[in-house]
């Protein structure tokens, strides 16, 4: 059973997959082997703003994230991604969510570019930004666990925050601090303390963009809420050379040729829109 944070592209029905050889791979076999990543409603996709349709309902109830200091998190290198796994009870309720639920912060995970032109897996306008990170919720009203809530109605939230380049972000220093130390493919360390909070804008910068979709890696589950904010975080350049220096491999491992084992261009492709409405919290 492959679930969210379970996978593993590297090997599945006896072929040998590598999408992250190159950014141009990642994602295009996926259909073969996970059947739900040819549906009509998968995820990424380019917002397009002025189609975005404004929803005054949005607002009726804010989006109220309640996010919790969390205590030994473990931060992991999975050859795919980082992963940031969250212990402590962080929740969010309201905006386009169904009243009365609330969405449990399960992990934060990284998409990044090799290069600042790319990295995002949406695009707003056909625009990519340098990185985009997700804060992936399930459902704790109505299911147990994230593995019960995937490809359920109303089951999976997910979080998109776009990155871009300028000044260092204090919130994702203790992250990138220790990016040394998870250098290669199955690395993980526990760092005493991080704050959910500092990654989501300003209150002031709130405004966001939300359609359904689906998870962006296999199983590529539909039925996700998507929220996607409108004003993108800060990095320093500093602080995005650290995750390029990840690896997608395990140390000595053997390479391909042409694959330099840098662990980057991690985003999939943005998928058709098909007949889906992007609703926007703001004119």
């Amino acid at each position: 059973c492959y679930t969210l944070y379970q996978y593993n592209l590297s090997y599945y029905n006896g072929k040998t997959l590598d999408p992250l050889q190159h950014h141009s791979l990642w994602g295009v076999e996926w259909g073969l082997h996970f059947p739900t990543a040819n549906g009509e409603y998968q995820s990424p996709i380019n917002l397009n703003s002025r189609e975005a349709q404004y929803d005054p309902s949005l607002l009726d109830v804010s989006l109220s994230p309640n996010y919790a200091v969390c205590r030994d998190c473990e931060v992991i290198n999975d050859g795919h991604t980082v992963r940031i796994i969250l212990k402590s009870k962080s929740v969010i309720t309201g905006g386009p969510l169904p009243s009365d639920h609330e969405y449990e912060l399960h992990e934060v995970r990284f998409h990044w570019g090799k290069e600042n032109q790319r990295g995002s897996e949406h695009t707003v306008n056909f625009k990519a930004f340098p990185m985009e990170l997700h804060l992936i919720h399930w459902n704790n009203t109505l299911f147990t666990t994230l593995e019960e809530a995937l490809g359920k109605k109303n089951g999976v939230l997910l979080i998109a925050l776009f990155v871009q380049i300028g000044k260092e972000h204090l919130g994702l220093k203790v992250i990138t601090e220790v990016l040394q130390d998870l250098q290669y493919k199955g690395k993980s360390k526990i760092i005493p303390c991080f704050n959910p909070n500092t990654l989501l804008p300003d209150p002031l910068l709130r405004d966001y963009w939300v359609y359904e979709g689906s998870l962006t890696t296999p199983p590529c589950s539909e039925k996700v809420t998507w929220i996607l904010y409108r004003y993108p975080l800060t990095i320093s350049q500093l602080q995005i050379e650290e995750f390029r220096r990840l690896r997608s491999h395990v140390k000595g491992a053997e390479l391909l040729e042409g694959n330099d084992g840098l662990l980057g261009d991690n985003f999939r492709p943005t998928q058709p829109l098909s007949d889906r409405l992007v609703r926007a919290a703001f004119q």
